[in-house]
């Protein structure tokens, strides 16, 4: 799911060092499906959904809550973004991620799942106009997820060892027939309040039966390690802007240094220090083309005593300074990003 940035999150920026896929994170889903491996009543209906919404190529938002699309006629430099535990299905052409250190490659008819919000950089890396790069991505709501969990006879064994929250599988037909039907009532939005919830309920059911439900039941069991990540991860986020001490969030996880150190880094591939950065920087940016805020301003809203501190980590972090970095991304934010959604007449 590739996800879209929301305002200037999720635009494009400089290639940065490359690394080798994790071969061991791309998890097998039962049921593979044959060649051609995208179903073509699946795309058939995303496409038509697209041109329903004036064509071309960018994020097409839908009136479901946390269900959008997206469609690139070319492959795209990575966008660094806040992901959201969400999943994210290619249903044509391939994209990557990579969050800290790790990178995943996912093609047509495969998943990412994110299990924690953390941020990663995701790019486009197959699309041509005959072919364009075509994916969905599904926000997660926690409740819904455990309410499924309590209601499972059999509920998956969470898995004891610590992994990153995000992994790649196989979409197999019942999760693509739950997409489909989504993409269906977004041409009805009456439907929405009353048949939405239920097919959000059922891609719980498949995700958490699945070979990785495991690793997923984490976001959804209560005091699990992952929860308790979870709710030092959203002190960083409310407060991200001040200096926190380690010490702080590990208490506010309610886990000894160690572990708390052991787990965060496990599971979000970076350490609390740095997962701060670059919620800063990632605010920043948009503080900067959302808000026309100036460098400065920018940098001290964002918790930076120094403006040519911020300065030299932005240009790191993004690949260029942050005035020529601000005229691109509201740039590609106007072409990519900005369309609403039309509904029925």
């Amino acid at each position: 799911m590739t996800k879209m940035p929301e305002s200037s999150r999720n635009l494009p920026i400089p290639a940065e060092g490359e690394s080798m896929p994790v071969p061991n994170r791309v998890l097998s889903w039962p049921g593979r499906l044959p060649e051609p491996r995208v179903p073509t009543p699946l795309l058939s209906a995303v496409t038509a959904y697209i041109d329903e919404q004036g064509g071309g190529q960018g994020l097409f938002p839908t009136p479901i809550d946390g269900f959008n699309i997206v469609r690139s006629f070319q492959a795209m430099m990575p966008m660094r973004a806040l992901y959201r535990p969400s999943l994210c299905v290619v249903l044509q052409g391939s994209k990557e991620i990579r969050v800290g250190s790790e990178k995943l490659d996912y093609g047509a008819m495969e998943c990412l799942v994110v299990s924690v919000e953390v941020p990663a950089k995701g790019r486009i890396v197959e699309a041509s106009p005959e072919a364009p790069y075509i994916g969905v991505t599904i926000d997660f709501d926690v409740a819904t997820m455990r309410e499924v969990l309590e209601q499972l006879d059999t509920p998956p064994t969470p898995t004891v060892s610590a992994v990153p929250c995000f992994f790649v599988g196989k979409v197999d037909e019942p999760l693509s027939d739950c997409i489909l039907r989504l993409v269906r009532m977004s041409s009805t939005p009456k439907a929405i309040p009353i048949l939405a919830p239920s097919v959000m309920r059922e891609i719980c059911y498949w995700l958490l039966n699945g070979p990785h439900g495991g690793e997923l039941c984490k976001l959804a069991l209560p005091e699990s390690n992952v929860e308790r990540v979870v709710k030092a991860v959203a002190m960083l986020h409310t407060n991200f802007a001040q200096t926190l001490r380690v010490e702080q969030l590990a208490s506010e996880a309610r886990m000894s240094l160690s572990s708390f150190h052991q787990h965060f880094k496990a599971l979000t591939s970076m350490t609390p220090l740095q997962f701060q950065k670059q919620l800063r920087l990632l605010e920043a940016r948009r503080l900067m083309v959302s808000e026309a805020a100036s460098v400065a301003e920018a940098a001290y809203k964002v918790g930076y005593e120094s403006a040519s501190q911020f300065s030299r980590e932005y240009s790191r972090t993004f690949g260029t300074a942050p005035k020529q970095d601000v005229l691109n991304q509201q740039r590609l934010y106007s072409q990519y990003a900005s369309r609403t959604v039309r509904t029925a007449k």
